[in-house]
């Protein structure tokens, strides 16, 4: 999808002096997958005790070759 956008020229060309990222669209790319993958970790840690699991670990380690 093409869209023009105003982006903050120093930050880019600190992202790229940084990685191996050559162009801006990768930047781009780059940093909505990275926001993506932190608001989904964030989502996980609000999970934390919140379910409740009924399996048997013992059951679970029968066979379990170590």
């Amino acid at each position: 999808m093409r869209t023009n956008i105003e982006l903050n020229q120093e930050l880019i060309e600190e992202i790229m002096k940084l990685t191996a990222i050559s162009t801006k669209k990768e930047v781009v790319n780059k940093a909505l997958e990275e926001y993506l993958r932190k608001l989904k970790l964030a989502e996980l840690a609000d999970l934390a005790g919140k379910i409740e699991w009924e399996g048997d670990l013992d059951e679970m380690r029968t066979g379990r070759i170590r």
